[in-house]
């Protein structure tokens, strides 16, 4: 049987990547990066929730440097946009660099030492039009690369490559994901705010599949 690791950031993206693929590739280790970003309690305490609910092993990975080198809104006191939603300046007003690059290649040194045939994560259509880290060519490139730089030769899988925003809630609808569990927001407090770009992708895609009532669990009223 394959043994896979994922990235798993508690967002919408990478739950349903988990709820979806998790028999079928061997799940046994989820990652979640502490880079200083404004969600990280957040999004740790929903990661923790999430490999609760499916049994698998979690780990927290402490990058503080990243912290010091990245000045977009995601880490600093930069107010996160409301506006321009999928375009690439709000791309680059959230970006990290290398973030993707740098994550997949400490999944691989875990795949290497555990021989995990599998690296996971939740790229997709809708963020592969602006972040250049979650596109197909992104995807391949990588999984070559550690063709070389391991030993045991892991290759990274995107299950939600050609997935929208839409298409990935409808699929963890089908298949009864926990979608309460998620966090999909660029702030870290109680609720989802309801305003910054990510928040507004997940909000838009449970109104287009008829899931009201995870609005009324995630977000704030306003």
């Amino acid at each position: 049987m394959s043994k896979s690791v994922i990235l798993l950031s508690g967002g919408l993206d990478s739950l349903v990547a988990l709820g979806c693929t998790k028999d079928k590739y061997g799940i046994e280790l989820a990652l979640t990066f502490d880079y200083g970003q404004k969600s990280a309690k957040s999004e740790m305490e929903s990661s923790k929730n999430i490999c609760d609910y499916y049994k698998i092993k979690h780990k927290i990975i402490k990058l503080e440097w990243l912290k010091d080198i990245t000045t977009t809104a995601l880490v600093s006191d930069k107010s996160i946009p409301s506006y321009n939603f999928g375009t690439e300046e709000s791309a680059k007003s959230v970006w990290v660099p290398n973030r993707n690059g740098l994550f997949l290649n400490i999944a691989a040194c875990f795949a290497d030492s555990y021989q995990y045939d599998f690296i996971i994560f939740g790229a997709n259509k809708d963020e592969g039009k602006t972040f250049p880290d979650n596109t197909e060519d992104f995807r391949s490139e990588v999984s070559k690369v550690f063709e070389n730089s391991t030993l045991y030769h892991p290759k990274v899988i995107a299950p939600l490559i050609n997935c929208s925003k839409d298409d990935i809630v409808k699929i963890a609808m089908e298949n009864k994901v926990p979608l309460e569990l998620v966090w999909s927001c660029y702030s870290s407090h109680g609720k989802h705010c309801g305003v910054c770009e990510s928040c507004n992708h997940l909000k838009k895609a449970l109104v287009t599949n008829h899931g009201e009532k995870y609005i009324n669990i995630l977000f704030e009223k306003r």
